[in-house]
């Protein structure tokens, strides 16, 4: 039989809440994190565009398992439209595909913006992650082809307009999963007769995460390194003893994704149980009789996420701990 492979890194979990900044792209900066922290896995929990800059929340160790629950999280984000062009990407990066001298005034966005709130129809861009006959939608509009995307339900919770001028006008949305700020840039400007595209975009919430977890490349390496040179990636440099107690602390515990569930606090012997995969009876005057989902946690650790079916916590994921 093949030997398995040794683990390479910490197994060390959490979450980091970094303000991604722009030009950097999702995975080079799950890359980054994954070797600041010399950590043995790490994943996001939502594509930020390299143009875009702002939150990223990147998840370490056994806080992987807890990603789709910040995936399903609402987003807000400040964005910038410029009034004029319409462009193939919707965004900075792509050419001018059409163009109007026609500016909108603020009476008639403001006119608009109660159309693109609550639950509406919305067609991702074409260069987009959507994938259509098992191809990425991007890889097809760069190799020139113009993809027929389905229009799809999306929630917008709110829509604010932050200040306005002839040519751009500043918004703040909070939304739900699958929301493209582009097309809501593209459609409105469509909308108005004057064609639109994102110039600025600037993710600041995904819920449960708030501005208050940013943490900056700066400061990360700063905390990794000291005085160290925080821009060398040597051999010499990584291999060198640290105390990673400064970066540690930069994390945000694991169970924090999960505040969405109900909570269900289990005595130490409880958790043994649940983390050999078996049920155990929940006590206590407040525990919930039944939850589709729920979580479980032991002198504030979270032990695992499971239902409770009458009385009883069933494991459905464990936490090590």
């Amino acid at each position: 039989m093949a030997r398995r492979g040794k683990k390479k890194g910490r197994p060390i979990s959490g979450w980091l809440v970094l303000d991604k900044p722009v030009g950097m792209g999702s995975t080079e900066a799950v890359s980054k994190i994954k070797w600041l922290f010399q950590a043995e896995k790490a994943g996001h929990a939502g594509t930020l565009d390299p143009l875009a800059s702002g939150m990223l929340p990147i998840a370490l160790g056994e806080a992987t398992k807890t990603v789709p629950y910040v995936q399903d999280g609402a987003k807000v984000y400040r964005f910038t439209v410029a009034w004029g062009e319409e462009r193939s990407t919707d965004d900075l990066e792509g050419p001018v595909t059409k163009s109007s001298d026609q500016r909108p005034a603020e009476a008639e966005v403001l006119l608009l913006m109660p159309k693109y709130t609550g639950v509406i129809m919305q067609t991702p861009p074409q260069f987009s992650a959507i994938k259509i006959s098992g191809e990425r939608a991007y890889d097809l509009a760069r190799d020139g082809a113009t993809v027929d995307i389905p229009a799809r339900e999306v929630e917008i919770g709110r829509l604010d307009l932050i200040e306005h001028n002839a040519d751009r006008t500043i918004f703040e949305v909070e939304c739900g999963k699958g929301t493209y700020v582009r097309s809501l840039a593209r459609d409105m400007g469509r909308d108005l007769g004057c064609f639109g595209h994102i110039a600025e975009l600037r993710r600041i919430e995904v819920e449960p995460f708030t501005q208050e977890d940013f943490v900056t490349i700066a400061e990360l390496e700063a905390a990794r390194f000291g005085e160290r040179s925080a821009n060398s990636d040597s051999a010499e440099t990584v291999d060198a003893p640290v105390d990673f107690d400064a970066i540690d602390a930069l994390l945000v515990d694991t169970a924090a994704a999960l505040d969405c569930l109900p909570q269900v606090a289990i005595s130490d012997d409880a958790a043994t149980k649940i983390r050999l995969g078996n049920p155990v009876i929940i006590r206590g005057r407040d525990a919930p009789v039944e939850a589709e989902e729920a979580c479980a946690t032991a002198r504030g650790k979270l032990v695992a996420i499971g239902a409770i079916e009458q009385g009883m916590f069933k494991p459905k994921r464990v936490f090590a701990g």
